[in-house]
């Protein structure tokens, strides 16, 4: 029986050629949109965890309340000994002190002398320990267009439009001017160890990327960071298990009532990208709905279709449930 039913299908290409086509058009369809749409979306936030919010960020309470001002004034302290915990705390996690700063690089002639000046935004990672894993995450050896990946604190990386700017090539010295921790003016040399585009536009037209132990020094944060990001080994997001750590540490410190008390907070709850993770979830589905509706929909007519050659319009009226006597 069953191989006469199989005979059948085969040969009748409307019960079977046209049914299976429609279904792995429509399946491939589905995967790829899903998949498309999933995958554009874990880019967006796979760069702003790598380059800004982390999977969790711990910052101090002060300096969370501020963050869009960067108020290095207001950053934790005792950096190393936070970070001896959270080793212990946390041996499936790995965290690593950033200090973000702005202000003036200079561009001295041979004489000393301003040759070029341009406002500038930096970052400082671990770029010298081996143990931070900021050089892979960070995608900095590939994203370097001239130049090499800085070897001692006093090097930085300039956004290479910034350079061009500015005129200046590696190897140049480049003289930062900011503010310290303690809100005194900060004048620092730096040497430029190359220059570098990230393909994101915010940090192309004028970043500086710096070791955090030369930036300490220049700023003043011995010891000090405005932020430690925390990321776990998989690199894949997990919003529960985030928001676990997340509360277990804020416990720790849920008596002390410090400012500078340190606060974690989640990817999710940075810079609205908790609405992302949520309509990810529920655009992956709606897609897919959509998608298996269309389908239902050809197929049914199909259906109809071939039962009208097969039984005419009357037996598919009657068949339907129109009354005998239309």
């Amino acid at each position: 029986m069953i191989r006469f039913l199989f005979k059948g299908l085969m040969r009748d290409r409307s019960r079977s050629l046209f049914p299976i086509l429609t279904v792995t058009i429509g399946v491939f369809i589905t995967v790829l949109g899903h998949s498309w749409f999933i995958g554009a979306l874990g880019g967006m936030l796979g760069t702003s965890a790598n380059f800004e919010t982390g999977y969790v960020k711990i910052m101090s309470r002060a300096y969370a309340k501020l963050s869009q001002e960067i108020p290095n004034e207001l950053a934790l302290v005792g950096v190393n000994a936070l970070l001896a915990d959270l080793g212990k705390d946390y041996p499936d996690w790995q965290f690593t002190p950033r200090i973000r700063f702005g202000g003036l690089i200079d561009i001295p002639d041979s004489a000393g002398e301003t040759r070029s000046q341009g406002p500038a935004m930096g970052l400082a990672v671990d770029l010298l320990s081996g143990k931070s894993g900021e050089l892979k995450r960070l995608n900095i050896a590939q994203s370097i267009l001239r130049g090499r990946v800085p070897e001692s604190p006093d090097e930085i990386l300039i956004a290479d439009k910034l350079a061009q700017k500015l005129d200046v090539n590696p190897g140049d010295v480049a003289t930062l001017i900011s503010s310290t921790m303690n809100g005194n003016m900060a004048i620092y040399n730096f040497k430029v160890a190359g220059t570098v585009s990230f393909g994101i536009q915010a940090l192309d037209k004028g970043a500086i990327l710096a070791d955090i132990q030369g930036m300490q020094a220049a700023l003043d944060m011995e010891n000090a960071a405005g932020e430690i990001v925390g990321y776990q080994p998989d690199m894949l997001y997990q919003d529960e298990a985030a928001h676990q750590v997340a509360r277990t540490f804020n416990q720790q410190y849920s008596t002390d009532m410090d400012d500078f008390a340190p606060t974690m907070i989640t990817l999710a709850d940075q810079a609205g990208l908790d609405y992302l993770l949520k309509m990810s979830d529920s655009m992956g589905f709606i897609l897919v709905t959509v998608f298996i509706f269309v389908m239902s929909l050809v197929l049914w007519n199909s259906g109809l279709m071939g039962s009208l050659r097969r039984y005419g319009e009357i037996g598919i009226r009657l068949a339907i449930g129109e009354a005998h006597g239309h």
